[in-house]
């Protein structure tokens, strides 16, 4: 069954900083999201395809003549767009892909400026199989100053999210040298199925922390995780949204429901509002 409606447009003002990624609602088109994420008292999407289209810019309310009225759009449903999220990969060896991933960053950046949105995420992503680990790691440093400093200008961050092998504090602080415009997005479910304790976590990257993704799960028995309903499975996202309360942390509360990937998980009629309901438990015993 689905929830009802926690907040309009109109009490925008009221609402807590809940996200949600267009991950979560892949058969949705723009207006449903919109219209759906506000209803459910969202205060910002985060982007991430809008039907089958994954490459932002190529989105067509996010293009050309469109976009204005888009941005007017969102305003008047009481609605930011947190960041925007690109597929990019720094870890690629190929010249070839990893020229093409740039790319795709930079374009991301170019829309995010013109959007106002203040992050484009990249992923770092992985240790490349027979290289030396100094070698993937320079090469993912060096892609993450080059799209720091393009961003710069355009009052953009881009945030590297805990995501493939790097979901632990060792792998992921020295990205954040590379660039002041270089920050942190916490998969807070990536780096707790890998083992690290979110207060571990917090405790190195905290500080760099700009953006978060909540989700829930419990093991499949297959050696892998099977996504549930937030607060029914084995990740203790309470705890994790108490600890960043307690330590100031100014950012959304990102639902990043992974719909897209995992089709036979719950719809985000049912996902969403449960998500937004849970959190408003959540952020208010965390006061």
């Amino acid at each position: 069954m689905a929830f009802p409606a926690i907040l309009t447009a109109k009490d925008s003002s009221k609402r807590l900083p809940l996200a949600v990624s267009t991950l979560g609602c892949p058969k949705w088109d723009w207006k449903t999201i919109v219209k759906n994420a506000s209803e459910n008292g969202y205060s910002a999407l985060e982007l991430r395809g809008v039907l089958n289209q994954m490459d932002l810019p190529k989105v067509p309310e996010l293009s050309g003549t469109q976009l204005a009225g888009t941005l007017r759009e969102l305003d008047s449903m009481g609605l930011k767009v947190s960041d925007l999220g690109a597929s990019a990969q720094m870890h690629e060896p190929d010249p070839k892909k990893h020229a093409a991933y740039m790319d795709e960053a930079r374009r991301f950046i170019d829309l995010a400026h013109a959007m106002k949105v203040p992050y484009v995420r990249v992923f770092p992503n992985q240790l490349v199989k027979g290289e030396e680990k100094a070698v993937t790691m320079a090469r993912i440093e060096k892609g993450l100053k080059e799209l720091g400093d393009y961003a710069k200008p355009a009052k953009v961050t881009v945030i590297v999210e805990s995501h493939g092998e790097f979901t632990n504090k060792d792998l992921l602080a020295p990205l954040m040298n590379v660039s002041k415009n270089v920050a942190f997005l916490w998969d807070t479910h990536h780096t707790i199925v890998a083992g690290e304790k979110p207060e571990v976590t917090w405790a190195t990257l905290g500080k760099y922390t700009r953006h978060v993704h909540l989700k829930d799960s419990v093991p499949d028995g297959k050696g892998g995780r099977r996504y549930v309903l937030t607060g029914t499975g084995a990740i203790p996202v309470k705890e994790t949204v108490a600890l960043l309360q307690k330590n100031g942390y100014k950012g959304y509360y990102c639902y990043e429901w992974e719909k897209r990937w995992h089709p036979e998980i719950e719809d985000p009629e049912i996902a969403f509002p449960h998500f937004a309901k849970t959190m408003a438990g959540y952020l208010g015993a965390a006061k």
